[in-house]
């Protein structure tokens, strides 16, 4: 297969990233240089009158898969904070291939278009309005969602300021274990096990008892 044209659009910064190749059968596609194999990398390589072994073009046709994966990434980003493991799943269900998937997802969670313990936070922030549910129940929620433990416990120590956490002890209790004096050495226990600190927890109690 011959290299018939190639012409470069613009990415960010004035970086060439962008390339529309024509090929001698006809074919016409896009592709991004980051999703060739390095050793084809190069701009140069697809000089027009080039002559592509199979494996080389077989690489720019995977590489405009994963460019056309990219669009309807970044669209769906453009919606609302993705997770790596939603996005992949959101993509599979659009046809793409496992691969590319798993190429794109790496690429935009380097560019960190795709952070999971960025979307862990927000989604911290806007359940922490209301919610009731103690940190170790909202950690399984994330981890639910595909945020490793690491990134979620990092967003939660992020968003878990003293107040905030004083705030959700108080709704806490109030929805799930109304406080008895009695049953303080209990309930201090499990309030613990819920994943509520020590510090906030004591200061609760020389406030509130």
């Amino acid at each position: 297969m011959t290299v018939v044209s190639l012409k470069a659009g613009t990415g960010s910064e004035g970086i060439p990233l962008v390339f529309r190749i024509e090929l001698s059968d006809g074919s016409l596609f896009s592709f991004k240089l980051p999703y060739l194999p390095p050793e084809i990398q190069g701009e140069g390589f697809f000089s027009p009158g080039r002559e592509l072994s199979s494996a080389e073009e077989d690489a720019c046709r995977f590489a405009a898969a994963c460019y056309r994966a990219e669009r309807a990434a970044l669209r769906l980003v453009a919606r609302a904070e993705q997770t790596c493991r939603g996005m992949a799943r959101k993509l599979e269900s659009r046809g793409f291939a496992a691969p590319c998937i798993q190429a794109v997802v790496s690429y935009l969670e380097g560019l960190e278009i795709l952070n999971d313990e960025r979307y862990a936070a927000l989604w911290l922030h806007a359940r922490l309005v209301r919610s009731a549910e103690g940190p170790r129940k909202l950690l399984a929620a994330l981890r639910r969602r595909g945020i490793s433990a690491a990134a979620a416990g990092r967003a939660l120590q992020s968003v878990l300021d003293f107040q905030t956490e004083s705030a959700l002890l108080k709704r806490h209790l109030k929805k799930k274990h109304p406080p008895h004096p009695q049953e303080d050495t209990f309930l201090k226990k499990q309030l613990k096990y819920e994943g509520f600190s020590p510090g906030v927890i004591e200061a609760f109690w020389e406030e509130e008892i």
